[in-house]
């Protein structure tokens, strides 16, 4: 019996998840104003509540934000927010606050790019198919990488993390594309524009294959922490042919066995307020209807 269906578009590889970024803030109540009062993310109530971290929930997904002098990822991150309208005005909201900061936002045909109180860039979506199966979510984490390092950049998931990554030409430039679950992505965009200095953030990641990467990594001495049964670190990221460094950017790599994998997330409706309030509508479901 021949099959009506493309098969190969459901691999997902073995990422099965990218469940956090991780960047320092130097001020917990600045990053509260624009992560959760601008973008109308939720902080997690169960863990990470003091002042001295805080971790802000994105769907199934998070941002990590412990106290510290900034970081800031050398890309962009994308997430998926419904209603533009109602973010944009969350956003003109906050601006009095984050004055003095690097906060800004400005529009584009396809997105809404915010700005951090310390220069991260957030680009918010709407909802839609292209972006996974979610109505509100991180489906992508894009970085600026170095002319001619894509395409070793893709050899490194497909050989050393056993992922599916792909290299191609795009009109941005040309880009590695390395799924990171179901409807997550890692890119990987080259640019000719000077790269700054790494300064320490990181993304977690959880993978099938826990022992496989694991092993080719301590084979070519890319551990650098042993954290516990169910996590590694590693920073580098380099080319197996020849073994180049390409870009570096720490990985927390966690196994499903993990108790924190897919932990269940609180996320609300930003738009109720006491003003307006509908009882019952609290909560934010962040999975979108599918078609067969």
């Amino acid at each position: 019996m021949e099959s009506s269906y493309d098969r190969a578009s459901e691999d997902v590889g073995n990422i099965v998840a990218l469940e956090h970024v991780n960047v320092t803030v130097p001020d917990p109540n600045l990053a509260t104003i624009f992560y959760v009062s601008g973008l109308g993310l939720t902080r997690d109530p169960y863990l990470m509540t003091g002042p001295r971290n805080m971790w802000v929930n994105v769907g199934r997904s998070q941002f990590h934000l412990p106290t510290n002098k900034p970081q800031v990822l050398r890309g962009c991150t994308g997430l998926v927010i419904p209603d533009r309208a109602s973010l944009l005005k969350r956003l003109n909201k906050v601006r009095k606050n984050l004055d003095g900061t690097a906060f800004d936002f400005h529009e584009d045909e396809t997105f809404v790019e915010a700005i951090c109180p310390w220069g991260n860039r957030i680009r918010c979506h709407e909802p839609s198919p292209r972006l996974g199966p979610v109505s509100l979510g991180m489906p992508y984490v894009e970085f600026d990488v170095p002319a001619g390092t894509a395409d070793g950049i893709a050899r490194f998931y497909n050989d050393i993390m056993g992922v599916r990554a792909v290299a191609a030409d795009e009109p941005a430039g040309r880009c590695t594309r390395v799924c990171a679950g179901v409807g997550q992505n890692l890119l990987f965009r080259e640019t000719d524009r000077p790269i700054p200095d790494y300064d320490g953030h990181h993304i977690a990641i959880y993978v099938a294959d826990f022992s496989g990467p694991y092993r080719r990594l301590l084979e070519r001495g890319l551990i650098f922490e042993e954290s516990n049964r169910y996590q590694y670190r590693f920073k580098e990221i380099v080319d197996p042919q020849g073994g180049k460094a390409l870009f570096t950017i720490e990985h927390e790599v966690r196994s499903m066995t993990s108790p924190m994998f897919m932990r269940p997330l609180v996320n609300r409706d930003p738009n109720q307020n006491i003003m307006r309030y509908n009882p019952g509508h609290d909560a934010w479901t962040w999975g979108m209807a599918q078609d067969d």
